[in-house]
């Protein structure tokens, strides 16, 4: 039996075309009751369907309609169900947040790219890095810091120098925006399984906002980062367009 498909489109005029032609082609089908999900769009927009419909499960399968398309398959209208038929599967285990701002007020969220820090000043940030409860870095000067995963490796963290991580090496990136104590400190390759404490110091002064993927904290005092032992969500490639054949090639980019 062919798979009931439910189509999602980013709000670009492309996108909105593609949606209403595959729509027409293959039915409109709500989410929760499709087999697989077809989003049509960018890297953020598939980041959106990731979250829109985590608690689903529902594999994705996306289509590039945007400037990125890094977690996204070429764009083609003719041959999707054959397409969907053959792709490949690949398992994404997101990052849970935890962040405490100066309220008292404690928001959790999750993150298939990353979270990162940032400075919401002029003036730095003065962060206190602990790891499974033992403080590593007393003191991290710096616009920001970041913690991600093996898939959003090659997204902000590569921006910021970090390294690529191949999708299944079960390890974080944690990288340091513009740091400027300690001097050469340019962050660290972390186990999956350990949790990451960012304390922010003189957060009055010096006040730091955190943010998983697109969800926003501000004003925080303290963030715990850990990755999810039981959140997953299923991404569908074409074989010739493989994640982490990709992930790889990236550090030979140039």
């Amino acid at each position: 039996m062919n798979p009931r498909i439910a189509f999602a489109a980013s709000k670009t005029e492309e996108a909105q075309s593609a949606l209403v032609a595959l729509r027409a082609a293959h039915g409109d089908i709500k989410p929760a009751d499709a087999d697989v999900i077809v989003a049509l769009g960018g890297d953020g927009f598939m980041l959106q369907t990731l979250h829109r419909h985590r608690d689903l499960g529902r594999p994705v399968y996306g289509m590039k309609l945007g400037s990125v398309g890094f977690l996204m398959n070429q764009f083609h209208a003719e041959d999707l169900l054959a397409r969907i038929e053959r792709a490949r599967t690949t398992q994404l285990r997101p990052l849970e947040m935890t962040a405490v701002s100066e309220s008292g007020t404690t928001v959790e969220a999750i993150a298939f790219n990353e979270v990162s820090l940032l400075r919401q000043t002029k003036q730095a940030a003065h962060v206190r890095v602990s790891l499974n409860g033992v403080v590593k870095l007393d003191e991290l000067i710096c616009d920001g810091v970041l913690v991600a995963t093996p898939a959003g490796s090659t997204a902000y963290n590569l921006s910021a120098h970090g390294p690529i991580l191949p999708l299944d090496s079960r390890v974080l990136a944690m990288t340091a925006i513009s740091p400027f104590r300690p001097r050469r400190w340019r962050g660290a390759v972390l186990p999956a399984s350990v949790e990451v404490r960012f304390e922010i110091l003189d957060h009055y002064k010096r006040p730091v906002s955190a943010t998983a993927d697109a969800n926003e904290v501000r004003d925080i005092v303290e963030v715990t980062v850990r990755e999810s032992a039981t959140r997953t969500a299923t991404l569908l490639f074409d074989p010739e367009h493989n994640l982490e054949q990709r992930i790889l090639d990236e550090q030979f980019a140039y």
